[in-house]
């Protein structure tokens, strides 16, 4: 009896003292996120252990004692709020704050739990947050899946595949034209002329903290979007000083084991500064036709990374931070090519084929993060790339054109891209109610060729070689230059409105200003060495600079064995030009409305107005074409809205519609020949724009912080769609065209990253698999007529059939990726299996009874460990290309597919170590 007694007792004694407490709660949101919910933030009575954190989705509770203190909110790199509060006994008060991002350290909160945006958990959080329709990869799941640069890294998304030997992806079937590329949320240009957008594999994953991948349309983007757009967000410096030193290391299997061929004059700092010659009277070509050798070639890198934090006056900090890097690689493919007619005859056979290529890539990257105080923020970002390229591409070939006759092919390039962007940003808050966010760009791309070789050897009966004398042009040397300069700006306000009880906004509206200005210079100049009567003077295809150097050249032109020299013009050296200039001016207006905790849509309307215009003097004159039939002078109305209704906590079903617009390339419009071995392509200057329709539903569940499950459809209408077509000529080109009054993509597409089992005791161990595909059925009219119509019956061209599938559109793509890590101790390693696969797509649609073109379905394997040791040593291995799998592209024609293009490149190992010094 008296044990119950007691027992009452101190059931009442406890609830009286619980009634005596107050009760805070609310939700902790992220100012900088349009006030996306802020996970794990920590809330605390200031000066005592009273505390808590918030869950998953911000929201927290909090018992305290009555009275009056401060209650210190914060979160690792975020500015702190200190409220004050009084509380009466049994009250129940809601406190709900935004924290903006900042590099402040807390002093009197202990934060039981952090999260870097880096990390995939933060991402998930952010897609399932966001309004709009978003993935993103970071930093963490780069390094878990062995991923080196921002082109590897968008190809781990859902619908996204890249083409082999190309540095452009495609989106649901949609290439580079239909893309659209952003550093920070600003524009990029382009560095190479035969792409829209710049080259992803550019940013190395040292400088990306990650990439956000906009399949679905909203005004604050550029109309110009029919795939999607690709946001590379650079890193910045947080928390304590920081300086990384890393090396490595690597070989391709199948370059080590070869006698390595380059291009003799090959710099392995990848800077070159080579100009065409001023004059064909002499011989002013500083390197050599042949190539030099190198034995058992081996990758190498260093890189050093560090940063650091400065307080400024009561309130401000710089944040610094930089990196520099260099790698270089070598790589060795071995295949075949061939040249089919339409009657499934092998015009042209290169069977024994060689590719060296040796690649290097230097990145700086320089930013600073000026927190003035807690309302303004101003960012200043610098990023230099340089990447080059030697290749030595040879091939044995067979010519069956009546004279059946054995040739030796070598094309040499020498290829250099940089890159330089200057961004300034800024953020500000006016008030609890106004934002602004604004930015400026300055960027320059230098493209070149310094030097591109050609050799054109005619096999005789004994086995001998000599020069090709049947064209002047089989034999030459070709300098191409791009100098392109772009500036971009914006400027975009956003207001708070409605105002609910729980006094949180309801509404936001933004508005604003987006531009952007680009011009292109390009310019080219082609040197041809005719040799006169040389059938019988045998040559070593090793060492053609024994005949082709200037002591030869000095001797009287046109006299027997002799050669001379004459350009693209003749006697002229003046260059084949074209100059590309583009505008757009953009305004935006968006309304974003919450009705309900569950359901929120986005109303969006944007003008653009948009002027790219041509002017060329090239290698293709055509009588019916002028610098008028390549400009394009538009208005574009570009309406987007979305839904979001949050169907718990953990899942959302969101719908997403929107019109966009693709503009060609300056490439694909100007009258320009690019020659390849076996392959050139053609602008068109009749080339239109296309217009797209957009629509896509989403469902997706958010089974635990690092788990995702989600699928959707997509549909796309496309009017005056864009296709890459083989022209009726001998010289295998192609050309771009719009080949129809429409196309249409519609697919489905599922995402799941799950753990499969988890062990949480002294050392946390995972094992986690993520799946994701797309299914889709495109479909787009051919029309011949349309096509020389609109080309002032400049073009020749005759499709097979009446409709096809589009340009790049694989009906299957597949990634998959199965990871092991143990999460504490002081040996932390992460063990990951990654594989990709895309089905057959068409890589040029075919005419005059040549079958289409199509790129053979791939599996790729990679494996890729990263271990971490006591926090100080990060050694990381990878393997590509397991499988060395098989590249081929095949034509259909008339008795079935034949290879038309097939290759191996072997598997690429490589090993690297990272070390904190502090």
């Amino acid at each position: 009896m008296k044990l119950k007694l007691s027992l009452i007792a101190l059931f009442i004694f406890a609830l009286g003292f619980s009634q005596n407490k107050g009760t805070i709660s609310g939700t902790i949101t992220d100012k900088d996120m349009n006030n996306e919910t802020l996970p794990f933030a920590s809330i605390a009575v200031k000066g005592t252990a009273t505390g808590t954190t918030a869950d998953e989705n911000g929201k927290y509770s909090l018992d305290v004692n009555p009275g009056s203190f401060t209650l210190v909110i914060g979160f690792l790199g975020y500015e702190s709020k200190e409220i004050p509060v009084s509380i009466a006994a049994g009250e129940k008060k809601t406190i709900n704050q935004a924290l903006a991002s900042t590099s402040v350290q807390l002093q009197d909160v202990v934060i039981e739990k952090t999260v870097s945006r880096e990390k995939e958990t933060a991402l998930l959080m952010e897609q399932k947050n966001a309004t709009v329709i978003k993935q993103n990869i970071g930093a963490q799941e780069l390094t878990r899946k062995g991923v080196s640069d921002a082109a590897a890294a968008v190809t781990k998304v859902t619908g996204i595949s890249k083409t082999e030997g190309n540095s452009g992806i495609f989106v649901r079937g949609l290439g580079d034209r239909y893309n659209s590329t952003m550093l920070n949320g600003m524009p990029l240009p382009s560095n190479e002329p035969e792409n829209k957008n710049i080259a992803l594999d550019l940013f190395s994953t040292d400088i990306i903290q990650s990439v956000g991948i906009s399949k679905t349309y909203d005004v604050s983007l550029y109309g110009d979007m029919g795939g999607a757009n690709v946001d590379i967000l650079s890193k910045e410096h947080t928390g304590d000083g920081k300086l990384q030193v890393e090396v490595g290391s690597g070989l391709n299997n199948k370059a080590f084991g070869s006698t390595f061929r380059m291009a003799d004059g090959a710099n392995k700092s990848g800077f070159y500064k080579v100009n065409a010659p001023t004059s064909i009277r002499e011989y002013q070509f500083g390197t050599k036709w042949s190539p030099v050798t190198e034995s058992n070639p081996v990758n190498g890198s260093v890189g050093i990374t560090g940063g650091k934090n400065f307080d400024i006056g009561e309130e401000g900090r710089l944040s610094v931070f930089g990196t520099a890097n260099y790698g270089n690689g070598y790589t060795y493919k071995t295949g075949s090519q061939r040249n089919i007619a339409s009657n499934d005859e092998v015009v042209t056979d290169y069977y024994n084929v060689n590719k060296y290529e040796f690649s290097t890539k230097t990145t700086l990257m320089a930013n600073v993060a000026y927190k003035i105080n807690n309302r303004n923020t101003i960012k200043a970002n610098s990023v230099f790339v340089n990447a080059s390229k030697s290749s030595v591409n040879e091939y044995d070939t067979f010519i069956g054109q009546g004279d059946n006759r054995y040739e030796f092919n070598r094309q040499t390039l020498t290829e250099q891209n940089k890159l330089f962007v200057n961004q300034i940003l800024g953020k500000h808050n006016a008030n609890e109610r106004l934002d602004l966010d604004w930015g400026l760009t300055y960027s320059t791309v230098n493209a070149d060729l310094p030097d591109r070789i050609t050799n054109n050897l005619v096999r005789r009966e004994d086995g001998l070689y000599t020069f090709n004398t049947a064209a002047p042009t089989t034999n030459n040397r070709y300098f191409q230059y791009i100098d392109e300069t772009e500036y971009a700006a914006k400027a975009v306000a956003t207001l708070k409105i409605l105002k609910g009880e729980d006094d949180l906004y309801k509404g936001k509206l933004s508005f604003g200003y987006n531009g952007r200005i680009k011009s292109r210079d390009f310019e080219a100049t082609q040197f041809n060495f005719r040799v006169a009567q040389a059938e019988n003077i045998p040559v070593n295809r090793y060492d053609l600079d024994t005949f082709l150097n200037a002591d030869n050249q000095s001797l009287t032109q046109n006299v027997p064995g002799t050669f001379y020299i004459n350009t693209s013009r003749l006697q002229s050296l003046k260059p084949f030009t074209y100059n590309g200039d583009l505008s757009i001016h953009s305004g935006l207006v968006n309304f974003e409305h919450s009705t309900s905790d569950k359901f929120t849509y986005t109303l969006g309307l944007r003008a653009e107005k948009v002027l790219q215009e041509l002017e060329w003097d090239t290698n293709i004159q055509l009588p019916n074409v002028n610098f008028e039939n390549a400009k394009i002078d538009k208005t574009y109305i570009l309406p987007a809205a979305t839904l979001k209704y949050s169907v718990s906590e953990k899942s959302n079903l969101r719908a997403a519609a929107s019109k966009t617009y693709t503009l060609p390339q300056f490439k694909e419009k100007a009258p320009f020949r690019y020659e390849g071995v076996g392959e050139n392509s053609v602008g068109n200057a009749f080339l239109k724009p296309s217009d797209n329709y957009n629509l896509d539903i989403k469902w997706e569940v958010f089974p635990k912080g690092d788990e995702v499950i989600s699928v959707g459809v997509f549909g796309k209408y496309i009017n005056n769609p864009i296709s890459q077509v083989l022209l009726n000529s001998v010289l295998n080109d192609n050309t771009f065209v719009n080949a129809g009054k429409y196309a249409y993509v519609a697919g489905f597409e599922f995402e799941i990253k799950k753990n499969i089992w988890q062990i949480d005791d002294v050392t946390k161990q995972t094992l986690s698999a993520g799946l994701n595909g797309t299914v889709m059925y495109s479909k787009q009219e051919l029309d011949t007529d349309k096509v020389a119509r609109e080309s002032n019956n400049t073009l020749s061209v005759n499709f097979n059939d009446k409709s096809d599938a589009l340009q790049g559109a694989s009906p299957l793509l597949l990634n998959a990726d199965l990871t092991y890590r143990i999460e504490t101790g002081t040996v932390k390693p992460t063990v990951s299996v990654v594989g990709n696969y895309f089905h057959d797509r068409i890589y040029s649609l075919g005419s005059f009874g040549r079958g289409n073109i199509v790129e053979k379905g791939i599996v790729m394997l990679n494996f890729v460990s990263n271990t971490t040791i006591n926090d100080k040593w990060s050694i990381g291995f990878t393997v590509e290309n397991i499988l060395n799998s098989r590249i081929r592209r095949v034509q259909e024609n008339q008795s079935g597919d034949l290879t038309s293009y097939d290759y191996k490149a072997g598997s690429d190992f490589s090993l690297g170590i990272k070390y904190n010094i502090f």
